[in-house]
């Protein structure tokens, strides 16, 4: 049985102003509800950290949830999506690549409830 799909998501190489700009990561994160047809429920939480701090946020969604962590001081951000719907693989290394200038992506896909009560 599964129940969903979960990405877990570390984009390194990113460049530290983005990761701070609470207003970039929305538009990341904004943009992937829409590219995904995620259904949003509720508004958006976000945190914006002092300096050298990043920002933090969560969308509750009918899926179930998109996050983000991000780390200026390391060129790192953190996400992680999971889906109880089927959907194909979002195109990350691309949109954090133009969002947050990263490098290098790795993606790690999780079947969820996949041999959990065999």
């Amino acid at each position: 049985m599964s129940v969903g799909t979960e990405w877990l998501v570390d984009a390194a190489g990113c460049s530290p102003e983005r990761l701070a700009d609470l207003a970039a990561v929305r538009r990341l994160l904004d943009g992937l509800v829409v590219e995904l047809d995620l259904r949003v429920v509720g508004t958006p939480s976000w945190q914006k950290f002092p300096e050298p701090g990043g920002v933090t946020g969560l969308y509750l969604l009918t899926e179930s949830h998109l996050a983000v962590h991000t780390y200026p001081e390391h060129g790192l951000a953190t996400l992680n999506l999971f889906c109880c719907r089927p959907r194909t693989e979002p195109p990350w290394e691309e949109r954090l690549a133009d969002a947050l200038g990263a490098t290098r992506v790795l993606v790690r896909r999780v079947g969820r409830g996949e041999g959990a009560w065999q």
